[in-house]
């Protein structure tokens, strides 16, 4: 299972948000390519970046820092790191501005909604590259940022987006996203049932236990993860959760029979 530290950009700095609430802000680190670093150092080859600001804007603002990101990933990745964006994409020419600046995936959120014709076109011409993210409130698609709620049902626009060529469902439980209250496994399970691309948990996950009660829809299509804030309070060591549910993961490895009795 992938996990994808987040990054969300507002105002230039890495900060976290709780339940999406922009007035709830906390600000960790000043400088986004540093702490894009010290992800990777802790051996993350994911990053999952939200530009707030575009949001709410409905254009990519923070171009800056996610420019800075990826030179620094250019630079100093010992591996390859994908990076995906979402925040903000609206039209064609975004897509292809962050796509010209270097990122691997771009997530589009509202115009899934309100002009899935669009979603078709980027797919066919941004082959994987299209990922859509689908931020529910109470089983409905959030849209703009997390400000409205659509009547739209998520297991719905998850299946629509199937059909048009998404490379994957990007899924967000508001209520628990900032909360570390765990991830909405009940939701999770039915969005991967519902779908046959990969599902990506987003919201909740505040403890190594919660990645790990993770693993049981892996078989179902949930293949990753993004973490925010417990890593950065330090309750979840991104290190430690990478070897528990990356590849090579603990219970993956076979045991060294040569030092067991059973030898």
């Amino acid at each position: 299972m992938d996990i994808f530290p987040a990054i969300d950009l507002l105002d230039g700095k890495c900060v976290r948000l709780y339940q999406g609430d922009y007035a709830k802000s906390q600000v960790f680190n000043d400088n986004p390519a540093a702490m894009a670093q010290s992800w990777l150092e802790q051996g993350a080859n994911r990053l999952h970046l939200v530009d707030l600001d575009g949001a709410k804007a409905g254009k990519p603002v923070n171009l800056d820092a996610i420019a800075s990101i990826v030179e620094m990933v250019r630079k100093t990745a010992t591996q390859p790191v994908q990076i995906q964006i979402g925040g903000g994409l609206r039209t064609e020419a975004s897509v292809k501005q962050l796509l010209t600046l270097g990122v691997d995936r771009v997530i589009l959120g509202t115009v899934a909604v309100e002009q899935p014709e669009l979603v078709e076109d980027l797919c066919q011409k941004y082959l994987q590259q299209i990922v859509v993210g689908i931020d529910a409130r109470d089983g409905k698609v959030a849209t703009k940022g997390w400000i409205e709620t659509s009547q739209v049902l998520a297991t719905d626009l998850a299946k629509r987006m199937e059909g048009i060529g998404v490379a994957a469902i990007i899924y967000t439980d508001i209520h628990r996203d900032g909360a570390m209250t765990g991830p909405n496994l009940d939701a999770l399970r039915e969005m991967a049932n519902r779908i046959s691309i990969p599902v990506i948990a987003s919201g909740g996950v505040s403890s190594l236990r919660d990645l790990l009660n993770l693993l049981s829809l892996e078989a179902m299509g949930v293949t990753g993860a993004i973490v925010g804030r417990a890593i950065y309070t330090g309750e979840v060591d991104l290190t430690e959760a990478i070897r528990a549910v990356g590849e090579g993961r603990w219970q993956d490895i076979p045991p060294d029979l040569g030092t067991t009795s059973f030898a």
